[in-house]
């Protein structure tokens, strides 16, 4: 295994790359809230599996503060997440779901090719958000959450637009780096333009960026049946380091 950061560090970086709009903090537990866009943004996770006294009693009381938002109680399981949290999470009866996978890999400094004309953009830019929410088929409610989001990342962050031979966006990513570690985010290339080509380059440019702005490792999530995206990014050096899911309540 490469000399990666370990997880905790990849973790914390995390919350603060992909950055909540609201976050409750209860010693090393985070409930965090941001209208439903996102799970990673949405949900519960603990920092530190020893940290587990009262699991029970603290998911009830997090549930609840997620139902006075009108959003449904998330928790996302780490390897942080001690076994008496995991028990208690079952005895509760919180369903497990999409299971993923956290994929990583060192930065060499060395540039890579990128294969089609691309741009890169503040991430408050709407030039890039409207593109990257046109790809996705965002409505205007969750554009308009990803934009708040988006400044609270600053001049850590950059999307990356690609563009085919008629120069129309065809791909969007979103690359921020804290404390070493390039994260990535939002990536998506047109329906009608996938396995072309523009996924691998849209990568590349925001891997490049990452590189040169001081990241020394880069890291994903993905989840982990989804075979194009795994050859893409095992493709591009990436290898899997550790994997996490999430659990609904459904009482």
């Amino acid at each position: 295994m490469p000399d990666f950061p370990n997880v905790l560090a990849i973790e914390t970086a995390g919350l603060k790359g992909w950055p909540a709009l609201e976050t409750i903090e209860h010693l090393k537990w985070r409930a965090r809230f941001s209208r439903g866009y996102t799970k990673r943004a949405n949900s519960i996770q603990v920092l530190d599996a020893a940290d587990s006294v009262n699991a029970g009693l603290r998911l009830k009381a997090m549930s609840g503060e997620y139902r006075a938002r009108g959003l449904s109680p998330v928790f996302r399981v780490t390897p942080l997440t001690g076994p008496a949290i995991t028990a208690a999470l079952d005895q509760a009866g919180w369903e497990k779901f999409e299971e993923s996978q956290v994929l990583a890999t060192t930065l060499s400094g060395r540039q890579r090719g990128v294969a089609a004309h691309w741009q890169g953009f503040d991430v408050t830019d709407p030039d890039w958000s409207e593109e990257q929410a046109r790809m996705a088929g965002y409505d205007l409610e969750t554009l308009d959450t990803l934009r708040l989001m988006l400044a609270k990342i600053g001049e850590a962050g950059r999307g990356f637009l690609v563009y085919d031979q008629d120069r129309k966006p065809t791909g969007a990513a979103l690359a921020v780096v804290v404390d070493g570690i390039g994260q990535f985010y939002n990536v998506v290339v047109d329906e009608d333009a996938r396995r072309l080509g523009y996924g691998r380059a849209v990568m590349n440019a925001a891997l490049n960026w990452a590189s040169l702005n001081g990241a020394h490792h880069a890291v994903l999530q993905v989840l982990a049946d989804n075979e194009p995206a795994l050859m893409l990014y095992k493709s591009l050096g990436f290898i899997e380091f550790y994997e996490y899911h999430y659990r609904r309540d459904l009482s």
